[in-house]
């Protein structure tokens, strides 16, 4: 396609939740446009499996060129719903989209990061610290993630596992992926010195520290990784809302921030663990089995709470089923989905 001609063929979109139009080319997304243009609409994995970026087509007509949109369900498309994380439009559209404010106005950055700690947090999970440059910092809310670029144009997002307000330093948990080149790297071959581009803050996935709410939580395998920002954070504004925190893992041995879990519990003044294996050894007493399920079996009523999940896109997805089912509002369910994605394509990345 010619370049040029993607700025001649461009249609206007218009939010009706908000009365803001912007302009889409021919070769972008609904979401890369909006973002282009400083108009701030939730998305997450940007790979079409996780339906953070679903909302409402009032008219017009859209395609997807780049990736099926897996997450949209039968009943999503007969309501006319779109995944804007993966729609390119063919005419002017009208959507209705919820925008998200409180990010609007922290800058998307790419920094250099030295790699200066590796740890071993289990056998297949691995905790990276790096350091910015002097006088750099990442401004972003707890819960976002970055992605790492590669060689390639290939890019690679982990969720940041630390605070705000720890300045000079990112710290990220990479579970190994079989066939992953850069957790493979990870793992074999990546030395203390090294150096990474890093860019973000992405996502829409962050803590709500306005609200009243007491708060969910939910992690699967290194999903724990946002969480634990958010905890930190909510920590550190001196939030007393009560917390709860479930964390879905195979073995207990997967459970790798125990310590630092107590601490939680020592420096919040209602803060409670739920942890809940899927292959426990026999001599576990915990919870055991889903650990959507095991949330739902203490609090079968959502409706009053804030809650924040992220982990694998199968738990994801069937855990926000059956939370909408039990209360829980669109408004006040936040989630990430952690998913080994095909490469996003660069018109897609704001």
């Amino acid at each position: 396609m010619n370049p040029a001609s993607n700025y001649k063929n461009t249609h206007t979109i218009t939010n009706a939740a908000s009365g803001k139009t912007f302009t889409a080319r021919a070769d972008e997304t609904v979401l890369a446009a909006a973002l282009r243009q400083g108009i701030m609409l939730p998305y997450s994995c940007r790979n079409g499996t996780c339906a953070s970026c679903k909302c409402a087509l009032v008219s017009g007509s859209v395609e997807y060129p780049f990736n099926p949109p897996a997450a949209l369900e039968e009943s999503d498309l007969a309501e006319g719903r779109i995944l804007a994380c993966q729609a390119v439009a063919t005419s002017d559209l009208e959507i209705e989209a919820t925008e998200i404010e409180q990010v609007a106005d922290i800058p998307v950055r790419v920094l250099p990061a030295r790699v200066e700690q590796i740890d071993e947090l289990t056998p297949d999970v691995r905790r990276l610290r790096l350091k910015l440059p002097k006088g750099k910092r990442m401004q972003f809310l707890a819960g976002q993630y970055m992605d790492i670029l590669l060689p390639g144009g290939k890019r690679r997002a982990f969720s940041i596992a630390s605070g705000p307000s720890q300045e000079d330093f990112i710290e990220l948990h990479v579970r190994f992926v079989e066939g992953g080149g850069f957790t493979g790297h990870v793992f074999d071959g990546m030395q203390p010195g090294e150096i990474l581009r890093l860019e973000g803050p992405l996502g829409m996935f962050f803590v709500r520290l306005g609200s009243p709410r007491p708060i969910l939580m939910m992690g699967g395998g290194t999903g724990f990784a946002p969480l634990k920002a958010m905890v930190e954070d909510l920590i550190h504004a001196g939030d007393d809302r009560p917390i709860t925190l479930y964390w879905g893992v195979r073995t207990e041995k997967d459970l790798y921030a125990r310590g630092l879990i107590d601490e939680f519990a020592e420096q919040h003044p209602d803060f409670r663990f739920v942890p809940v294996l899927s292959e426990p050894e026999p001599d576990w007493t915990g919870r055991t089995g889903f650990v959507h399920s095991a949330l739902l079996e203490d609090y079968p009523e959502l409706s009053a709470f804030e809650i924040y999940m992220s982990g694998p896109p199968a738990m994801v997805h069937a855990a926000r089923k059956e939370f909408l089912a039990h209360g829980g509002t669109e408004q006040h369910l936040h989630y990430d989905s952690f998913d080994f994605a095909p490469d996003v394509p660069p018109a897609d990345v704001p």
